[in-house]
């Protein structure tokens, strides 16, 4: 019963110190990928996996909206944040206020707007 209790009160503490490691996001929003169709996306679509860091980039002076957020994965752009979910996410990053990004879900569609699911959160603090 001793050796029970032990192994029980091992477990738990194991699974404390998991929960400890995992990161609490703030998740900002979730998006399918624009513009999927029209950068490299399609022909990078079979190396993505969900779960994939994606990098943002602001892009200020972009002539179709000023509020633009680019989207790349391992340095190549896919796409771009959509322009009716950007407003909040161009203001933060204006501020200097660090977010990321992620592949939350891949899907094969014709439908461009169906194949990246795309999670955008504030990064964590240290």
């Amino acid at each position: 019963m001793k050796r029970l209790r032990g192994l029980l009160f091992a477990l738990l503490l194991v699974g404390a110190a998991i929960a400890a490691e995992v990161e609490q996001r703030e998740i900002l929003q979730v998006s399918p990928l624009a513009g999927f169709q029209y950068y490299a996306g399609a022909a990078l679509f079979p190396l993505m996996n969900t779960g994939d860091v994606l990098s943002l980039r602001r892009e200020p002076n972009n002539p179709f909206d000023p509020r633009a957020v680019r989207v790349e994965w391992h340095g190549t752009q896919i796409g771009y944040a959509p322009r009716a979910d950007n407003i909040d996410l161009a203001r933060l990053m204006d501020h200097g206020t660090p977010v990321e990004a992620r592949i939350l879900h891949l899907q094969k569609s014709r439908d461009p707007w169906k194949r990246v699911l795309i999670e955008i959160y504030l990064a964590p603090t240290p």
